[in-house]
């Protein structure tokens, strides 16, 4: 009788476990590494500048210094920045915990609903939680460079693509959770785009550069910029701005149906960097 051959290695382990007493047998392995997420429940929209931020933490508890790999598994249409996040993780004492960021986004035509994250380390698992909402509306009064694709010329390392389209206006956030700085040092002009969803008839745009307590405009805001629209594939200018010393500024043009608006920056306060906190686009 032919038996299959991990029948009969199950049985053999048993048996060996049996002869050598229970003390032989395979224990469930366990890990030395604590797993921490935050948030513990995520939610998301299909707007491309607008992710979800998961911060992953791993803490060696063990005694000893190890390696470790945390592996991520999303479900549906849940992408992420990373997959992975590898540590060399010291047994250090007290414990030194070691995290890392990881975007969470979803295609614009993403269904609503519930999903989750799955979290691995050592084979242990911890689930997130993910909801998928519904895109806001953008109609007449609506902001509609809100969470859009934004690109620029160049992006200051302590800030990301997306802070000027991310909903925050306010300078007191500046450098910590909002607001663009270009990445070039006394280097003009410098560009920062924002692509509409669909092509749009436009006629106002507000312009928030950096003004707090800390920062004034006159010193660090920008000074001088062109407002400009891409029709066709061409960039024309509908508005000029020329030392400008405040935080907060208006420019409205004859309306005019465009794919995306540029805010072409000339020089700021400083004359060092761009830096705009937020960009407003709006329709007739």
């Amino acid at each position: 009788m032919n038996i299959p051959r991990q029948t009969v290695i199950a049985a053999g382990t048993l048996l060996a476990a049996a002869l050598l007493g229970s003390s032989s047998v395979p224990k469930a392995t366990t890990s030395d590494v604590a797993v921490s997420v935050a948030p513990e429940q995520l939610s998301v929209v299909g707007l491309p500048c607008f992710p979800g931020l998961l911060n992953l933490t791993m803490t060696n508890t063990g005694s000893k210094d190890r390696y470790a790999d945390l592996t991520l598994d999303p479900t549906g249409p849940l992408q992420l920045s990373r997959t992975l996040f590898s540590s060399w993780l010291p047994a250090l004492d007290p414990d030194q915990p070691v995290s890392a960021p990881v975007e969470v986004r979803v295609p614009r035509d993403a269904k609503p609903g519930s999903y989750k994250i799955g979290v691995e380390v050592d084979r242990k698992r911890v689930t997130v939680p993910v909801t998928v909402n519904p895109l806001p509306p953008k109609g007449p009064g609506d902001n509609l460079a809100l969470g859009e694709q934004a690109t620029a010329s160049s992006t200051h390392g302590n800030f990301t693509l997306c802070g000027a389209v991310d909903g925050d206006k306010d300078s007191e956030h500046w450098d910590t959770l909002t607001g663009w700085n270009d990445g070039t040092r006394a280097a003009f002009p410098d560009t920062y785009d924002v692509a509409l969803s669909t092509p749009a008839t436009i006629n106002r745009v507000e312009l928030y550069t950096l003004d707090s307590a800390k920062y004034p405009a006159r010193v660090n805001g920008l000074k001088d910029w062109d407002v400009q629209v891409n029709v066709g594939g061409t960039w024309q200018t509908v508005d000029q701005v020329r030392g400008n010393t405040v935080g907060h500024v208006t420019s409205t043009f004859t309306p005019i149906q465009a794919d995306a608006v540029r805010i072409l920056c000339l020089d700021g306060n400083d004359h060092t960097y761009s830096r705009i906190v937020e960009l407003e686009v709006y329709g007739s």
